[in-house]
């Protein structure tokens, strides 16, 4: 999830916590600790794209790390705030559900999160809502601030933040149910076509949890279609995206690709211009939200070759991403069940 709505949670979360005791410091920590997971990009310029990939949501995201640390981090809180009474032992519940909060949240979203690294570098992602989703963050955010206008000890105060907290976290479990749902849809719509119908990849469209995308492999490609709550019928029209592996023969074992194709889970596809071999990752979807026959990829991995000709790094670019007044107003008539045309099946990749 976007930064601000990972502070909100981590100071609502404190709040809750330790915010009786303490008064305001619970949810200046809770911000500190629910943000403190993502600042394992700071080590970027230090090291090459292969290991930022692989590293982002890795350690500073396990459930194995995060109990470990979740004392040594409280005792250094209480050593701060010694006078206030609280000791360590009273600071770890804030720490520790700060951040397994954090890690919990963006499971829900399509990056993928290395829930049990060291162990495994297993990526987890039920994507149930979009990286920035104000139908979550809002309610949150109101409850909180609305807290912190009373005293500590006031009921109005944990009340309120109760109150945000709640809402928000019903709406994260509707946007579970929905997920069901889609997958459902999607699932039987492919069974009716005979296409591959297991393992269906589904995640919501920017801002809303109304329209969303869908894809499923099969050896050679990615068949990827849109549904709506609104769509008249179930049935999907699918678009189908070669991998073009053969662009990689000889080098599938290769650094970079291993990490990329580890990364995206096999939703990729890959192209070649003018000696430039890219890997496009589909699950970020493309410029033109999918409505469009210009689109590009917005998660485009352009390889770099080692002098043994391997693909041994990769400089992750995006394209500009300027919706104009016409494609928001296709988005929303999308959204609100309006069918695609199938002359918008048509992709550009750069």
């Amino acid at each position: 999830m976007d930064s601000l709505t990972q502070i909100t949670l981590g100071a609502a979360v404190g709040e809750a916590t330790l915010g009786r005791r303490v008064g305001n410091k619970a949810p200046l920590w809770g911000a500190f600790f629910g943000t403190l997971p993502d600042l394992d990009v700071v080590i970027n310029p230090f090291v090459s794209e292969i290991t930022s990939l692989a590293f982002h949501r890795g350690l500073s995201h396990s459930f194995l790390v995060v109990v470990v640390a979740a004392p040594l981090l409280a005792w250094m809180v209480s050593r701060i705030h010694a006078s206030d009474g609280a000791d360590w032992r009273a600071w770890t519940p804030l720490v520790l559900l700060t951040l397994v909060t954090h890690i919990i949240l963006d499971t829900l979203t399509s990056y993928g999160t290395q829930v049990f690294a060291p162990l495994s570098d297993t990526r987890a992602a039920i994507p149930s809502i979009f990286i920035i989703d104000p139908v979550y963050t809002i309610p949150l955010a109101l409850g909180l601030l609305i807290a912190l206008k009373w005293r500590p000890t006031a009921t109005a105060r944990r009340r309120s933040n109760y109150i945000g907290l709640a809402v928000s976290t019903v709406y994260l479990c509707l946007t579970l149910g929905i997920k069901s749902h889609v997958e459902s849809v999607f699932a039987s719509s492919l069974e009716a076509q005979g296409k591959p119908h297991t393992e269906v990849f589904t995640q919501p469209t920017p801002f809303n949890t109304i329209l969303w995308n869908g894809m499923v492999q099969d050896e050679g490609g990615t068949w990827t279609g849109q549904y709506s709550l609104f769509d008249s019928s179930g049935q999907i029209e699918f678009e189908y995206v070669p991998k073009n592996d053969h662009l990689l023969q000889g080098h599938m074992s290769d650094p970079a690709i291993d990490v990329l194709r580890w990364f995206s889970k096999g939703y990729y596809t890959v192209s070649q211009e003018n000696g430039t071999t890219r890997l496009h990752d589909l699950r970020f979807g493309r410029t033109d939200l999918g409505l469009r026959s210009e689109g590009r990829y917005l998660f485009t991995f352009v390889l770099k070759q080692g002098p043994d000709g391997a693909f041994v790094n990769f400089a992750h670019t995006r394209p500009p991403f300027r919706p104009d007044d016409q494609l928001l107003r296709r988005f929303v008539n999308r959204i609100a069940g309006e069918e695609r045309s199938s002359s918008q099946a048509v992709l550009q990749i750069d």
